[in-house]
């Protein structure tokens, strides 16, 4: 992310305008698509594994990433993280990995694990994007790229076993393989199935608002900290470490979610987590650096325990044999909340940036209200 632009600069694009639209379109499709085929992806991985669909997903991106060093065109790039968008998924696969990994008590606890890393990822990736572009140049770099991804797939290959979930039966019936104890046929579990869980619709209505939210001040927040007085050189520094709080303390709430569920409800976390992050966002219109810079850590604390918690509550109501196709719809709600949020932020904060922050914390608001009110508590074994 950080020097595509610059690597399209280098494939003779020259407008600025255009070098802009390439970049724009290369990095929106792949989310795009990854938010279309989760679910297809989580189902299959449901049916044939999900440790063989994470491979999969992984190999297809050491080819990708290694062929964009060879690209000589904008339009070979876009068509390869089309490509990419279209072999994506591991996001959701590793999720649901995580929760059929630990014991049910636990859950909570190793979905955090696995976002916080996901959170930190982002984080730190292109810190390392960065040097590595400047030390090695930029094609090498994607290189260097498909060499993580590599390292990835031996470590899922080798120290992940597929078989060794913490499966549970209920009632006579194994919720680790999505069979029936007593009769021993397959239960089959469709997206209509999934949609009816308790619960469910409503965590996917407040994992898209979360996602949202969270994803709003990319486009504003270093408008914003110009806006307010900071001078013109120090704009991109000071908005790198709002933006660096907000990622650290938000793999903070994602970590601290599972020993906040071993004492109170999922409703209430979730409830108080995303009341939190809505007055956080509306801390954010003061045009004190030091306020904001508190607004960010509080923000990415509420944001992340209540994401976790979200995920876990989902968690709870998914048999272990639909965890593929559960967490696929999820991060479908998750990364559609990513892909709209920009254009959102970048149209009202034309009129207003600090609409933008007043409409988050009225989206936090309303997701606290909606858990509260209408969220049903079931036997989640959380606490």
């Amino acid at each position: 992310m950080p020097f595509l632009p610059l690597f399209i600069g280098q494939l003779g694009v020259t407008d600025v305008g255009e070098v802009a639209v390439w970049t724009g379109a290369s990095l929106g499709v792949t989310p795009a698509l990854t938010a279309i085929l989760a679910p297809v992806w989580g189902k299959l991985g449901d049916r044939y594994g999900r440790k063989i669909m994470v491979e999969r997903s992984l190999v297809s991106f050491v080819v990708l990433f290694a062929a964009m060093a060879f690209v000589t065109r904008a339009w070979h790039v876009l068509a390869i993280r089309v490509v990419q968008g279209l072999f994506a998924g591991y996001g959701s696969l590793s999720v649901a990995m995580a929760a059929e990994s630990a014991p049910r008590d636990r859950m909570p606890s190793a979905i955090g694990l696995v976002q916080t890393a996901q959170r930190l990822g982002p984080g730190v990736g292109p810190v390392i994007g960065g040097v590595l572009a400047g030390l090695v140049g930029l094609r090498r770099a994607f290189i260097a790229t498909a060499i993580f991804y590599g390292i990835a797939l031996v470590i899922v290959y080798v120290m992940y076993d597929d078989k060794a979930t913490h499966a549970y039966r209920d009632n006579g019936r194994d919720e680790g393989n999505g069979r029936d104890v007593a009769s021993g046929v397959s239960q089959t579990v469709s997206f209509r199935d999934v949609l009816a869980f308790q619960n469910f619709i409503l965590m996917m209505a407040v994992i898209f608002g979360l996602q949202f939210v969270d994803r709003s001040f990319g486009p504003v927040l270093p408008l914003y900290v110009e806006q307010v007085g900071v001078a013109h050189g120090h704009v991109a520094v000071i908005s790198g470490v709002l933006f660096s709080i907000m990622a650290a303390t938000g793999a903070l709430g994602h970590h601290l979610c599972g020993k906040l569920l071993k004492r109170h409800s999922v409703r209430t976390v979730i409830a108080s987590a995303s009341t939190v992050a809505a007055l956080a966002s509306a801390l954010f219109v003061s045009s004190s650096v030091w306020v904001m810079a508190l607004a960010s850590a509080v923000f990415g604390v509420g944001i992340g325990a209540a994401m976790t918690a979200s995920y876990s509550a989902a968690g709870g109501v998914i048999p272990l044999g639909a965890h593929g196709t559960g967490f696929g719809v999820l991060t479908s709600a998750s990364l559609t909340g990513m892909a709209i949020s920009p254009f959102f932020a970048g149209l009202a904060g034309g009129t207003s940036i600090r609409i933008v922050f007043l409409v988050d914390f009225a989206i936090m608001g309303a997701c606290a209200v909606a858990v509260r009110r209408t969220m049903e508590e079931h036997a989640s074994g959380f606490r």
